[in-house]
């Protein structure tokens, strides 16, 4: 069995691993760029399960449900925390202090008989920065399209072999929660290694292209809006966002990871990787993987810049006021 440090260090440009990050004295922290979504977890989760590859934490929330016996939905939060963090998702070994934290929100706000609910899925995953006791977000995103069937006590079942499972809407769950972990293995190991990610990415193609299908389940089609799984995927894996997977390598491990030693260096890695996303942009304007990107960095890369040359700070808001619209007005505070 490949070690998940040597995994990731021997496809780097030198030997580094998360190992030789804690070796060395990292200390993780975390990024409070959610409050509200980890007061829930704070406050619903109330054990740490054995991971493999991840770490989630799972909160369930069914404030607009009424009716139903609550219970139902704290044995689902259970069920969801055993289902990530007990299976195996890659083939590296992960030791306790590599794996990937991560959250996931549930937020139940709808209710359509036989044991079938509507809700949105809100999902976040870190990175630690090396020598830092600091943590980088590579994902914060919510999901608005997902319904399922939950009987209480079920077993959460899934197999990359057979995605739809007996019964498309029990099923839609757990392919929704495990495309999430692959595209979150997919972001970390792209930013340790150049295409690192790429295993990772086929395997939530796959589960794209083999969905539950059926009445009510969306989310996994092109034809059902621009901003859904079908796209995500699309764009991870799509001959034009190549450079993406290299924005993600520069900007983590030549960028972050370098800056605890030269602040100067790191950051010109961080700008070189905002050019690359501006080129992508230029090719294909308003993609989702551009938004999902800065769902996760917009906060970030406003620190980062703060303490630029002046000269350099007005280039990046330049930049990031084009690139990422919604968040245009923060990065004024550059100029």
């Amino acid at each position: 069995m490949t070690n998940h440090s040597q995994g990731k260090g021997s496809k780097t440009d030198t030997s580094y691993s998360y190992s030789i990050k804690y070796a060395m004295g990292f200390k993780p922290g975390y990024t409070i760029y959610a409050s509200l979504l980890l007061g829930c977890l704070l406050c619903l989760t109330g054990f740490t399960a054995s991971a493999q590859e991840i770490r989630a934490n799972v909160a369930v929330v069914a404030n607009q449900i009424q009716g139903t016996d609550k219970k139902v939905f704290t044995t689902l939060q259970t069920a969801i925390k055993e289902f990530l963090n007990n299976r195996r998702w890659a083939d590296d070994a992960f030791t306790p202090a590599e794996k990937i934290e991560c959250n996931f929100l549930l937020n139940i706000n709808g209710e359509s008989g036989s044991n079938s609910y509507k809700a949105t899925l809100t999902v976040q995953a870190t990175r630690p920065v090396y020598n830092a006791g600091y943590v980088t977000s590579l994902l914060n995103t919510q999901d608005n399209n997902l319904v399922f069937r939950y009987v209480e006590f079920q077993t959460l079942e899934f197999s990359d072999n057979r995605v739809v499972g007996n019964d498309p809407l029990a099923s839609n769950l757990t392919a929704t929660l495990a495309y999430y972990v692959y595209i979150i293995l997919g972001l970390d190991y792209d930013s340790f290694s150049p295409r690192g990610g790429d295993p990772f990415f086929k395997k939530a193609l796959n589960i794209v292209n083999n969905a539950p299908d059926g009445k009510d389940i969306s989310g996994w089609k092109a034809f059902e809006g621009n901003r859904n799984r079908y796209w995500l995927q699309d764009n991870l894996m799509g001959a034009k966002f190549t450079r993406f997977h290299e924005v993600m390598y520069q900007y983590h491990r030549l960028g972050l990871d370098l800056m605890y030693d030269d602040v100067s260096k790191g950051r010109s890695a961080i700008f070189n990787s905002l050019n690359l996303l501006a080129a992508i942009n230029e090719d294909i304007p308003n993609s989702m993987l551009l938004q999902v990107f800065f769902n996760a960095k917009s906060g970030e890369l406003l620190k980062i810049f703060s303490k630029a040359p002046p000269q350099e700070k007005a280039r990046a808001a330049q930049i990031l006021s084009q690139l990422d619209i919604p968040n245009a007005g923060k990065y004024q505070q550059l100029k």
